[in-house]
C-alpha cells in the first residue's frame, strides 16, 4: 500500500529488510574460512560443503562473491506457500507465516534466486499471498472497534503498513465515542 508523504510515519520497507537481515539462514560455503567475530555475533568456521548458520547479511555478501549457496527457509518453497495461500484466500483469518516472511524472501530471491526452485513460481505466489493479505486488512477496517483491534499473524511490512492509517482512525473513532450527542442529551433531559 502506497501512502502519502504525511501519513509516512513509520519504518520504510528498506529499513525493515536491513532488520531481517539479522535473521539466521543456513548457507553451504565454497570457501574454508575461520570463526570471525562481528559487532552482532560470531559466525563460522565455514567448511565446504558442510552447512553453517550465518545472518542473511553475511551470506547475501558471501553469495554476491560467489563464496556460497544460501539455503532458502523451509517455507519458502512452491509447496508451502500454495498451502498458505489457500488458506489465505479461504479462511477469514491471517495464515501463520513467519514474522518477516516478506522482507526474507525478498532479499533471499533479490541475490539468490538461483538458489530456490522455481523462483518466479515463489515470486508470484509470494505477491498472491501479499494481495489477498491486503484485502483482509481492507475488510478489517469495516470491523473497526475504537476499544481493540485485534488481528494475529500480521508481518512486521504488514503491520508497518497499516500502522499510520489505524492510528489516526482509532483515535478519530475514539473522539467520536467520547463525544455526546447533542440530541441524544435533549432526549435524556
Amino acid at each position: 500500500m502506497a501512502l502519502p508523504p504525511p501519513l509516512r510515519t513509520s519504518v520504510t520497507p528498506a529499513e525493515l529488510e536491513l532488520i531481517a537481515c539479522e535473521q539466521l539462514v543456513d548457507i553451504i560455503p565454497l570457501v574454508a574460512m575461520e570463526r570471525t567475530a562481528f559487532i552482532s555475533g560470531a559466525y563460522g568456521p565455514l567448511r565446504p560443503p558442510a552447512k553453517c548458520k550465518v545472518p542473511i547479511w553475511m551470506a547475501t555478501n558471501l553469495k554476491l562473491k560467489k563464496k556460497c549457496h544460501i539455503v532458502p527457509p523451509d517455507w519458502l518453497n512452491v509447496d508451502f506457500l500454495q498451502d498458505r495461500l489457500t488458506r489465505e484466500t479461504s479462511q477469514p483469518e491471517f495464515s501463520e507465516l513467519p514474522f518477516r516472511f516478506a522482507e526474507v524472501a525478498k532479499v533471499i530471491l533479490d541475490v539468490a534466486s538461483d538458489d530456490i526452485s522455481n523462483p518466479e513460481k515463489v515470486r508470484s505466489l509470494l505477491q498472491d499471498i501479499r494481495e489477498a493479505r491486503q484485502a483482509k486488512s481492507r475488510d478489517g477496517v469495516s470491523k473497526l472497534d475504537h476499544s481493540e483491534l485485534s488481528l494475529p499473524n500480521l508481518c512486521a511490512m504488514e503491520i508497518n503498513e497499516i500502522r499510520p492509517f489505524f492510528v489516526r482512525s482509532m483515535g478519530v473513532l475514539t473522539q467520536l465515542v467520547r463525544q455526546p450527542d447533542p440530541g441524544r442529551m435533549d432526549q435524556m433531559e
